[in-house]
C-alpha cells in the first residue's frame, strides 16, 4: 500500500471507533450512515476546517504542522502508540527521515553478545522491526527451540512462524492475542520505516499467504511493546507464561532486547528452571541462528537507510 493509502485507513479506522458520546459531543437522532464520528465531527473536535480534514484523511498529511497532528490526535483519541504512528505516516508524506539518523551497518557489538549471553537465567534475544530474531542466549534458544528448526529460514522471523509455520498456532496458546501483537509491531513498523522492501516483502508474503495475518492487518493496528506477559506451550516443559521486558538498543537504533523472566516461586519459574535443565542437555542439538552472526546482521542492515525507531 502507498503511505497516502495508509494514512486514508488509519484515520479512518481510528474515527470508527469513537461515538460522538464518547466524544463529547450531542447525541443526533436518526441512523447515521457511518460507524463512529463524522469527519465532520472530527473537523469539529480538531479546530480545523472540514475540507482540510478531509484533504488530511485523504492521506495529504505532508505539510501538516505539529498543532494540527496533535489536534486531530486528541480529537480521535489516539493513545501514545498511535499518536506516534500517525507521525510516522506524516514524516513518510512528507518524505521526511526519521527523527533517528541513520542506523550502524555490520555486526552486533561483542559487548552487546556478552550481554546477552551472560543472561543465563533468563531467556532474551535481539530482533529487528520485522521480527526477525538476530541474536539469542542459550535460554531464549531453548524457549523458542520450535522456531530453530534445521530447515529453518534464516533469520528466524516470529511472525512467519506464528502465520505460516505448523507448529505456530499450537506453541501460542493465546493465539488471537498474539498474533494482533505481531500484526500490530509491523504495522507499526511499517510506519516507521516505509521504504524497507524487506518488510514489505514479509508484509506482501503474509497478507498472500495467510488469511488470518491479511484480516489483522487490515485493521491498521499499532502499539508499543515494552512490558507485558506472555504465554508459550513447549513441546518439553508444557505450558509457561513469563513476564518480558523489551529494551531498544541505544548503541543500535531499531534493535530491541526482549528478556523473560518469572517470580520465584511459581509453577513459571519451575518450568523455567526445567526448561534451563533441558537446554543444558539438549543445548548441542538446538540449531539456529547464532548469536550476533555477520549473516544476521547483514540481513538486518539492508534497511538501516531508511529504517530508525521514534522511542
Amino acid at each position: 500500500m502507498s503511505t497516502e493509502s495508509d494514512i486514508r485507513a488509519f484515520l479512518a479506522s481510528r474515527r470508527a471507533k469513537i461515538t460522538p458520546q464518547q466524544a463529547g459531543l450531542p447525541a443526533y437522532g436518526g441512523n447515521r450512515r457511518v460507524p463512529g464520528l463524522r469527519r465532520e465531527e472530527v473537523a469539529l473536535l480538531a479546530g480545523v476546517s472540514i475540507d482540510y480534514y478531509v484533504r488530511l484523511e485523504r492521506g495529504h498529511l505532508a505539510g501538516a504542522s505539529e498543532e494540527v497532528l496533535d489536534a486531530v490526535a486528541n480529537a480521535l483519541q489516539l493513545d501514545d502508540a498511535e499518536r506516534a504512528h500517525l507521525y510516522d505516516l506524516a514524516r513518510a508524506a512528507a518524505r521526511r527521515p526519521a527523527r533517528r539518523g541513520r542506523r550502524a551497518r555490520g555486526p552486533l557489538p561483542d559487548s552487546v553478545l556478552r550481554v546477552l549471553n551472560s543472561m543465563t537465567d533468563c531467556p532474551a534475544f535481539i530482533r529487528n522491526g520485522r521480527l526477525d530474531i538476530l541474536a539469542v542466549n542459550g535460554l531464549g534458544r531453548a524457549l523458542y527451540s520450535p522456531l530453530f528448526t534445521q530447515d529453518a529460514a534464516r533469520p528466524v522471523n516470529i511472525a512467519r512462524f506464528q502465520f505460516l509455520d505448523p507448529g505456530g498456532r499450537a506453541f501460542f496458546p493465546d493465539w488471537e492475542g498474539s498474533v494482533n501483537t505481531t500484526v500490530a509491531l509491523l504495522r507499526t513498523e511499517a510506519g516507521r520505516a516505509p521504504h524497507d522492501s524487506d518488510l514489505t516483502g514479509l508484509v506482501g508474503e503474509l497478507v498472500t499467504r495467510s488469511e488470518e495475518f491479511r484480516t489483522a492487518w487490515a485493521k491498521h493496528n499499532v502499539r508499543l511493546h515494552q512490558t507485558g506477559r506472555k504465554s508459550f506451550r513447549h513441546p518439553t516443559v508444557g505450558e509457561i507464561t513469563l513476564d518480558f521486558d523489551a529494551m531498544e538498543l541505544p548503541a543500535r537504533p531499531g534493535l530491541t532486547l526482549t528478556a523473560y523472566s518469572s517470580a520465584p516461586g511459581t509453577p513459571d519459574h519451575d518450568a523455567l528452571r526445567l526448561l534451563a535443565t533441558w537446554a543444558a542437555t539438549e543445548q548441542p542439538h538446538l540449531t539456529g541462528t547464532g548469536t550476533g552472526t555477520d549473516a544476521d546482521a547483514d540481513a538486518d542492515a539492508d534497511a538501516d537507510e531508511n529504517h530508525s525507531r521514534r522511542r
